[in-house]
């Protein structure tokens, strides 16, 4: 039984405030639910979690999974996903191919909470805090009985709802984040926090530029870093692929 799990989600980058938040860094487990190193730094972000060692849980979801396309010669749609496959280390790549879709783990408080990237049985379907109730049902009609609580990352705005007597989580995103700059991601145990960690956007943003290779480094860094896209932008965008 996990006492505390900090959950951390579409990392895409920036971390390290995250990882020294007492709360992570005392937490039993700290599980990874994809897109991990789909950023400017990628092999930076992976030998970082890796030093985690068996304190972290990694789930595999779709952007981590495009790299290893790209790598194989399959190249993703997003230029910074190309280019970040090639700066991955055979080992990296390794560890990104065998990643699960989910994983259930016994959270005190909460009984058997799944976890995954997308949703439980897809890395890259879309569901969001106001998708219909039907959508929910279709989405979690595999999910075993035991299974209260579902958590979920993928589209990178932070939420809490009931869906068929299931309570849904979604982190946000640590370095990625839609509706306001800062790591957004959550903590379990006995109940449900969402968290922020604030840190320094400027410098972040300059460390990111002269420490990258990635051509792009210092404009993604500006549209990501400080979230320049709003929830209401990122839910006009996802709205349509969630079936409504």
């Amino acid at each position: 039984m996990l006492e505390r799990v900090a959950v951390l989600s579409d990392v895409h980058g920036a971390l390290a405030a995250v990882l020294a938040e007492p709360d992570v860094a005392t937490a039993d487990l700290v599980v990874l639910t994809d897109d991990i190193a789909a950023g400017p730094q990628p092999v930076e972000v992976l030998d970082l979690l890796a030093g985690l060692g068996d304190r972290a849980c990694w789930v595999g979801g779709n952007a981590d999974r495009e790299l290893v396309g790209a790598r194989a010669g399959r190249p993703a749609s997003i230029e910074i996903s190309n280019w970040a496959a090639g700066q991955l280390r055979d080992d990296q790549v390794a560890r990104l191919a065998a990643l699960p879709l989910t994983v259930t783990l016994e959270v005190a408080g909460l009984g058997p909470v799944l976890f995954c990237h997308a949703t439980p049985r897809d890395d890259e379907e879309v569901v969001l805090v106001d998708s219909r109730m039907d959508r929910w049902a279709e989405v979690l009609a595999g999910v075993p009985a035991e299974v209260g609580t579902v958590v979920c990352g993928h589209t990178h705005m932070p939420f809490t709802r009931l869906a068929h007597r299931r309570l849904v989580v979604n982190p946000g995103s640590v370095g990625m984040p839609y509706g306001g700059a800062g790591a957004w991601w959550a903590l379990l145990g006995p109940g449900v926090q969402l968290r922020r960690t604030p840190y320094d956007v400027d410098a972040a943003c300059v460390r990111v530029a002269a420490e990258s290779d990635f051509p792009d480094a210092a404009e993604w860094a500006d549209e990501y870093l400080r979230s320049r896209h709003s929830d209401a932008d990122a839910l006009t965008a996802f709205g349509p692929r969630d079936g409504r």
